[in-house]
């Protein structure tokens, strides 16, 4: 991972073959649909990926291999700590950098010296995976891993048959020894030239752990589930279709968004507390991930003592507390309607098992929200039901006011969420307009707030 010139896996198009999660055959856009494992991921929205080895001691991003691991001797670590400031930003999973490029593995594995057993710190006897894994699940979040392919320490990689049965050694220990996971990350950055046997890496994944989402980017096309967005700046831009085309083959791949919480830094380093990004960017960056239907990631860095600094602590606590601020379920208007339908019920309700059906074979259609007293809007939140694949192609958003319907946002693609913000309207009456879809139109929520900014 990190930073932003990262260079992905290109020569993997070499090896690509489809996957069992995502395949189609079909021709339209809207005919790919997800798996059951790739909604249940969508519904998790925010998570976050600790960065935590070597490099933190050492004042580095980028390690060459040569640390001694003895650097590594953290003198409180509390991954108790790092989840729970996790879960008070919103976060729902969390994945540990297992091993990142310099080679050096936060478990005792049997592959190699370089790693927890040879350091102080435990006397060489820790498990930081263990202690993540055990951290995460005490806090109802689901727990993911990173394991850099790039290895600048081991001496196999310079043989990419030797380094092939070396990863998948030490994946091995890692899909069957700390429980089920949500997500695989595959991170190339620095891989270009360094041909790497993905069939075989995802065999053994799927062996062992057949509901793992993998985190790759579009050039391991045939094999992730997962799709990065092309930069860290926490930003999806233009529309967001979850079906991609690569070469004529079409495939489900969600956004992930990946971006830290310091200004360039994935790692802890001196100068914290002046690298923090504020509410306000934070906020913008779930408006821009989240809110436009990906998935965000956002990274979190333990300190030499093995704790997030109490600057980070509290900066994740009152993102999530913004968050709440303006889009918790006590702020959404929507539920203030007046009686209707079952069915236009269901898409306001703010249960997301339930949703509104246009009428069969449809291709537009109109869901009407009526207050028995005017109400003012800012922005509004609208999520389509994605099981049976991505249907609307084109939608707005409508308020009626004295010169009768008035449009106040629109755009193509809704998604599994979207966020339109527009100056503020007072009305009695929102109407959500699907203009165009490919199928029937479904629409698990339609939240409408008053933000104020």
């Amino acid at each position: 991972m990190m930073p932003i010139t990262r260079r992905f896996l290109r020569q993997a198009a070499v090896a690509c073959a489809a996957l069992w999660i995502g395949t189609a055959s079909a021709q339209n856009f809207a005919d790919v649909k997800p798996s059951p494992q790739q909604t249940h991921w969508q519904d998790l929205e925010f998570g976050v990926i600790v960065h935590f080895g070597t490099n933190t001691f050492l004042d580095r991003e980028w390690g060459d291999g040569t640390a001694s691991p003895r650097v590594f001797n953290p003198d409180h670590v509390d991954p108790d700590q790092w989840a729970r400031a996790a879960k008070s930003a919103g976060a729902r999973y969390l994945v540990l950098v297992a091993k990142h490029h310099d080679g050096f593995a936060l478990w005792p594995t049997d592959e190699s010296d370089y790693s927890v057993k040879a350091s102080p710190w435990m006397h060489g006897k820790g498990d930081l995976v263990r202690m993540t894994e055990q951290a995460v699940r005490r806090q109802g979040m689901e727990f993911g891993i990173y394991l850099s392919p790039w290895d600048r320490h081991e001496p196999k990689y310079a043989d990419a048959k030797a380094y092939d049965k070396f990863y998948i050694a030490q994946l091995n220990e890692l899909v069957q020894h700390y429980g089920p996971l949500v997500e695989w990350w595959l991170d190339g950055a620095g891989s270009a030239g360094h041909l790497y046997d993905f069939r075989k890496y995802v065999e053994e994944l799927r062996t062992y752990q057949p509901n793992t989402l993998i985190f790759a980017d579009v050039s391991l096309f045939g094999y992730g589930d997962i799709r990065w967005v092309g930069q860290e700046d926490g930003h999806i831009r233009g529309e967001n279709w979850n079906t991609i085309d690569r070469h004529g083959e079409l495939r489900w791949r969600p956004v992930e968004v990946d971006t830290p919480l310091h200004k360039l830094q994935w790692f802890w380093h001196p100068d914290s507390d002046k690298t923090l990004k504020s509410i306000d960017e934070l906020v913008d960056i779930w408006e821009n991930s989240v809110g436009l239907g990906g998935q965000l990631m956002l990274g979190i860095a333990p300190n030499r003592h093995g704790l997030l600094p109490d600057a980070d602590v509290a900066r994740l606590k009152a993102f999530g507390a913004a968050l709440q601020a303006r889009y918790g379920v006590d702020k959404d208007l929507a539920r203030q309607h007046t009686s209707t339908g079952a069915n236009v019920a269901a898409a306001l309700d703010g249960d997301r098992d339930t949703f509104w059906s246009a009428p069969g074979d449809s291709h537009q259609a109109t869901l009407e929200v009526d207050f028995a007293q005017p109400v003012t809007i800012d922005h509004a939140l609208t999520m389509e039901w994605l099981n049976a694949g991505q249907q609307v192609q084109k939608y707005a958003i409508e308020a009626w006011t004295n010169s009768g319907w008035t449009t106040v946002a629109g755009a193509e693609a809704i998604g599994h969420m979207k966020i339109d913000r527009f100056a503020p309207v007072t009305t009695s009456k929102v109407r959500l307009r699907i203009l165009s879809s490919v199928g029937p139109a479904r629409i698990r929520e339609f939240q409408l707030f008053h933000v104020g900014r």
